[in-house]
């Protein structure tokens, strides 16, 4: 495995591309399990908080739990009956 040399970045990056870094940014986040989600910057302008996020995601969830139980209330009869 190549080791890259302490202090040393890729030619192509720049540190002040990077921004100024936070220490401990999402330590706390981090300590209660809480899973982070870093969203595309045209996804984050559609929900201006977690809330709207959140709300959206489980609206998701709902539409695909019933699109599931269609789908498995509809074939699974009728394919049972078909192979006997």
């Amino acid at each position: 495995m190549k080791t890259a040399k302490k202090e040393e970045m890729r030619r192509e990056y720049k540190r002040e591309h990077l921004g100024k870094g936070v220490r401990g940014k999402y330590f706390e986040e981090y300590k209660k399990g809480t899973n982070l989600v870093l969203l595309s910057p045209d996804v984050a302008k559609a929900f201006p908080d977690d809330a709207s996020v959140n709300e959206a995601l489980r609206g998701l969830m709902k539409i695909a739990q019933k699109a599931t139980y269609l789908t498995k209330r509809s074939t699974g009869s009728r394919l049972a009956s078909r192979s006997r």
